[in-house]
C-alpha cells in the first residue's frame, strides 16, 4: 500500500556551518571587540550570549542571516525562550531547534487529513506522522494539502512508497 512520513528534520550540517560562520564573524566584527558575545551549538540547543538584550538581538541578526544563506529554514528555531541575566550584566538566550513532529503538530495532520475527504489515513508514529492510501495520486494531494495547510511547521515528506 502507498504511503508516505510527514517529518520535521533539519539539516544539523548546515546549522553547524551557519553557527560556525556566525562566530567567525562575532570574532572580527569591531562592534563587537572586547564583548562577550559568543554563540555556541551544543545537540540541538543554540545558546547566544552578550552583553545586553540588544547585542543579542544583533547576534541573533546575524544568526539568522547565516541561516537563511545556508537554506535553512527559520522555522526550525524556536525563539520563545526569554533572555536570561547571568553573572554581572552578561545575558543569554537559548534557541531550540525543532525535530520531530511535536505532538500539537502531529494531531493538526491528523485531523487536516481525515477532513480532507481524500481516501488515505494518517497515523501518528513516534515523531513522525504515516500517510498511507490506494492511490499514488491521492497521496500527492495529500502532501500539496498539508504543504498549503500546515504553513507554520516547515514539513518534509520522505519514505514515499509505492
Amino acid at each position: 500500500m502507498p504511503s508516505f512520513d510527514a517529518v520535521l528534520e533539519p539539516n544539523l550540517v548546515e546549522i553547524r556551518n551557519a553557527v560556525d560562520q556566525t562566530a567567525k564573524e562575532i570574532g572580527t566584527r569591531f562592534d563587537f571587540k572586547g564583548t562577550s558575545a559568543k554563540v555556541e551549538l551544543k545537540e540541538k540547543e543554540i545558546t547566544v550570549y552578550g552583553d545586553s538584550d540588544f547585542q543579542i538581538g544583533q547576534v541573533q541578526d546575524i544568526l539568522v542571516a547565516k541561516l537563511t544563506k545556508r537554506g535553512v529554514d527559520l522555522r526550525f528555531m524556536d525563539r520563545s525562550a526569554k533572555i536570561e541575566k547571568i553573572g554581572g550584566d552578561k545575558v543569554k538566550q537559548l534557541l531550540v531547534v525543532k525535530n520531530g513532529v511535536d505532538s500539537d503538530t502531529a494531531k493538526k495532520i491528523q485531523t487536516l487529513v481525515k477532513q480532507s475527504k481524500l481516501k488515505v489515513q494518517a497515523a501518528i508514529q513516534g515523531d513522525t506522522v504515516r500517510v498511507t492510501g490506494a492511490k499514488r495520486d491521492d497521496l500527492q494531494a495529500a502532501i500539496a494539502m498539508l504543504r498549503k495547510d500546515v504553513p507554520d511547521a516547515p514539513l518534509s515528506f520522505t519514505n514515499f512508497r509505492d
